[in-house]
């Protein structure tokens, strides 16, 4: 029970990645608020986590809106007495390059990934800090790491979020606050589902995804939930404005 009686916020919580730290956060003894923009999916999670014996409040939030993020934040800390845990998790995908990725859909992906972090540490640190303490993991990217084809806005705004996730740790170092980010390699969600669905060969499209990773297969979501189970805790306690590599070998080769 590592996270015994520790609260925990945790946005894109209603599938892949933010469902599997959902799940896993509980059963180490957290209370959750489980945060997506798909209402009937936060309850979903919230319902996998209490089925199992543990704590979780659904709640419907749209990471992009500031007033979104600000009440989520308070509603933790109304509903639990504090947050001593927010997973900065929601994102989403895109597969153009710079020429074909148009100004609409580069604004999208940058709001949706890196703003959402700005506003959740923005609203949750001077409480954080006013309570003593607090962590904070944010969903990066070996995309933020390295060149991949077809990923400019994507791999763009995981690099800011690696770039924040520093800047911010040392902003805070010395006022109880630890913060670190999630770099994993690609990984089988719904997300990454939904991609492969789109392209003319489904099939081979997952072949060459799983590929590139020297392991030669996709990441689980529960492998990334369980590396962010170890940041959160205390076991990761003189760890700060890090990114935490979970890639299947994928960087290093």
């Amino acid at each position: 029970m590592k996270l015994e009686g520790r609260a925990a916020v945790i946005t894109g919580a209603g599938s892949g990645i933010g469902q599997a730290m959902a799940l896993l956060f509980a059963k180490e003894g957290a209370r959750i608020l489980a945060a997506d923009v798909n209402g009937a999916a936060a309850e979903a999670t919230a319902e996998q986590v209490r089925a199992a014996g543990g704590t979780c409040l659904p709640l419907t939030v749209d990471v992009t809106q500031p007033e979104q993020v600000s009440d989520m934040i308070a509603r933790g800390y109304a509903e639990y007495g504090r947050v001593d845990i927010l997973c900065n998790n929601a994102g989403i995908g895109s597969t153009t390059d710079v020429v074909e990725c148009e100004p609409d859909d580069w604004d999208r992906v940058m709001t949706v990934n890196v703003k959402s972090v700005y506003l959740g540490c923005k609203y949750v640190l001077p409480r954080m800090v006013e309570q003593g303490g607090g962590v904070i993991v944010n969903t990066a990217s070996v995309a933020g790491m390295i060149g991949i084809a077809k990923r400019a806005s994507y791999s763009a705004s995981k690099g800011a979020v690696i770039a924040l996730t520093k800047q911010v740790a040392i902003d805070f170092v010395g006022r109880g606050i630890r913060i670190n980010c999630l770099c994993p390699g690609t990984v089988d969600s719904p997300w990454v589902g939904r991609l492969l669905s789109q392209t003319e060969d489904p099939a081979a499209a997952r072949a060459a995804l799983s590929a590139r990773q020297p392991m030669g297969r996709l990441g689980k979501p529960e492998e990334i939930a369980a590396a962010a189970l170890y940041l959160v805790s205390d076991d990761a306690a003189f760890i700060t404005g890090t990114g935490l590599v979970i890639d299947g070998g994928w960087t290093a080769a």
